[in-house]
């Protein structure tokens, strides 16, 4: 019998719940982050995803 090692190399959490809002408010700001940019209102960062705007944790 050979046992070899799992060849995964990455593990991705994915969170409980995710909070996804169509349309932003008229008032967001977008600002970059590390190159990135994402979109602020309400006190949280958004990023813009297929289905609308995602909440991210920075």
């Amino acid at each position: 019998m050979i046992c070899l090692p799992s060849c995964a190399t990455r593990v991705v959490a994915r969170p409980n719940h995710v909070t996804v809002v169509k349309t932003p408010p008229k008032h967001y700001k977008t600002v970059k982050v590390r190159g990135q940019r994402y979109y602020k209102w309400n006190g949280n960062h958004y990023r813009k995803a297929n289905c609308g705007y995602v909440v991210v944790h920075l």
